[in-house]
């Protein structure tokens, strides 16, 4: 670029970050397919259709009352003006720019695949029995101000939160692409939802110490939610940089390091099942998320082993000892493996373990645990207040139907249904 003009340069580079940040999005909105074949596959077949439309529903309120409302939570921002401003072609009042190119508009795109992952973690623990709109309400209160609330805080320096960390525990809380901001905050709040509803109907009956079974009803297509989310995970955590100047080969191999760590404890630990094999990968990138900037290889590949062995372990406990009827697993896959990728990031971050540094196991352990203790209180808090009000939970007529039927009039396989009754 030695002949172009310094003005020209800083064209081509912005339109480079606004493509490579944009890449990102698609990547993340893409996981969202991803969380809906995970849930098709793990529900009964009576509930497939709904898990199909609660994603794509939850995806398109979560970009709505994000954009309105959750963005100017998190960082201050609106977008009530002129395209011409929001472009980032024409001037803004009172000093507010928007980068050019629309460099701040595909970042909001970026950030807001982010807050709808929250409602997607979140819809496969209270899978089969959930009502739909006071579902979709609990998404809009979630995205427009609980989420983007604590985002805030981490990301955005918002009410003092980092410089507290700075000052107490000597460095700032670290989440890089938001295993705490995130996946523990989906988890959490997922948990308080699942404590609120209570099991399915059948799932635990008297005089039996473990949960009835109910088999995943799709192998294949669980799997494949598995792929998806494992691919696009790449676009979620390397792409967090947010320019092509800021990207890390380091956090890509962390990401990948991470994945076959979960991958293979879970086959381990869960021996040989391939539910809990294809969620081993997950629990690994959800853990390695807040330090996949920071760790040596191995420590992501331990993290990520680590994270593995505690989804199988604390799924089976949740299930069977603690009667705790989370469909997915989500609080043990989300909560509890990103909250130990955030205080993992404090371990294996450090250069003492091959880590580049900059992070402490105090600012990790305290952040992580406010995350975790803000979403599980406002979790429980705001599903109560939803099931004291509308009403949270499908009748037992209707829940023993399916919400395929009960709720949207048609099953995942109408043909099948019309030549059994025939």
């Amino acid at each position: 670029m030695g002949d172009l003009d310094p003005a020209t340069v800083s064209t081509v580079l912005t339109g480079a970050d606004v493509f490579f940040v944009l890449i990102g999005a698609i990547l993340v909105f893409a996981m969202h397919g991803g969380f809906a074949f995970l849930e098709v596959g793990t529900v009964r077949r009576k509930n497939q259709v709904n898990a199909l439309v609660k994603i794509l529903v939850d995806f398109s309120i979560s970009t709505i009352v994000y954009f309105f409302i959750g963005y100017m939570v998190a960082y201050g921002t609106t977008f009530f003006m002129s395209a011409a401003i929001l472009s980032g072609s024409a001037p803004g009042p009172d000093g507010v720019a928007f980068a050019g190119s629309g460099l701040d508009l595909v970042k909001f795109f970026f950030l807001a695949t982010f807050a709808a992952a929250i409602p997607a973690i979140i819809s496969g623990g209270i899978a089969e029995r959930a009502k739909f709109w006071p579902q979709a309400m609990a998404t809009a209160v979630i995205v427009g101000l609980i989420y983007p609330f604590f985002e805030g805080m981490v990301w955005g320096g918002n009410y003092g939160l980092q410089d507290f960390m700075e000052a107490n525990f000597g460095a700032q809380f670290h989440d890089f692409a938001g295993s705490v901001v995130v996946h523990a905050v989906g988890g959490w709040l997922a948990l308080g939802a699942v404590l609120v509803l209570g099991p399915r109907l059948g799932r635990y009956k008297p005089g039996q110490s473990s949960a009835q079974g109910i088999p995943p009803s799709n192998i294949p297509w669980l799997a494949m939610g598995s792929w998806m989310l494992c691919i696009g995970w790449f676009g979620f955590n390397v792409m967090t940089a947010g320019s092509l100047e800021g990207v890390s080969g380091l956090v890509a191999l962390n990401s990948l390091m991470a994945m076959v760590g979960g991958v293979m404890a879970a086959l381990i630990a869960g021996r040989n099942d391939p539910g809990f094999v294809h969620n081993g990968a997950l629990a690994g990138l959800v853990a390695v998320c807040a330090g996949s900037d920071v760790m040596h290889p191995i420590g992501s590949l331990i993290t990520g082993g680590v994270a593995g062995a505690l989804f199988v372990i604390t799924f089976q406990l949740a299930q069977n000892r603690w009667k705790i009827d989370d469909v997915l697993g989500v609080w043990p896959l989300h909560g509890l493996c990103g909250a130990w990728g955030g205080i993992a990031c404090g371990i294996f971050g450090l250069e003492a373990l091959g880590g580049l540094g900059g992070v402490t196991l105090a600012a990790q352990f305290v952040g992580t645990v406010i995350g975790a203790g803000y979403a599980l209180v406002l979790g429980y808090a705001l599903y109560g207040a939803l099931n004291a009000t509308v009403g949270i939970r499908m009748s037992p007529e209707d829940e023993e139907r399916g919400a395929d039927l009960s709720i949207h009039s048609i099953s995942a396989y109408p043909e099948e249904d019309l030549t059994s009754r025939s």
